[in-house]
């Protein structure tokens, strides 16, 4: 019984682990807002998974396969979204910090409306999150 405690609580925190994650994960992908998160850490938690994979997978095959095979998978996931949705859009418009401001400053001062279909318009390309604050700021 001794030498299997260990593996079920392997097991066990391999499911807790994964299982607070998929959240934030399915969050991202729904809501395809990830400003909160840091390129750099994107980075770094990839290149210290992937670093981390020598060891691991020196390993006998077991519950820490699972749940760093899971990591894996998520941090690259993150990094691939993070840089699809937020990165390269801000490339595109040409939008670096300041550029970013001096938007949301004409979207303060032009706080915009609705056109005839509904839609939103002077917002600038923020997220829904930033509108609803904006809004929120200028009520």
């Amino acid at each position: 019984m001794l030498a299997s405690l260990p593996v079920l609580a392997g097991i066990a925190s391999t499911a807790i682990f994964a299982g607070s994650t998929v959240p934030m994960l399915g969050k991202a992908l729904r809501t395809r807002n990830l400003g909160s998160y840091s390129l750099g850490n994107l980075l770094l938690a990839n290149a210290g998974n992937l670093v981390h994979s020598v060891y691991v997978f020196s390993l006998e095959p077991g519950p820490l396969w699972a749940l760093h095979s899971f990591y894996l998978a998520s941090t690259a996931f993150m990094l691939t979204w993070y840089l699809r949705f937020e990165f390269l859009p801000q490339r595109r418009r040409g939008a670096g910090p300041d550029a970013a401001a001096s938007t949301e400053e004409s979207d303060q001062a032009q706080p915009g409306g609705v056109d005839h279909d509904g839609a939103a318009v002077g917002q600038g390309e923020l997220g829904q999150d930033r509108r609803d604050m904006m809004v929120g700021r200028l009520r």
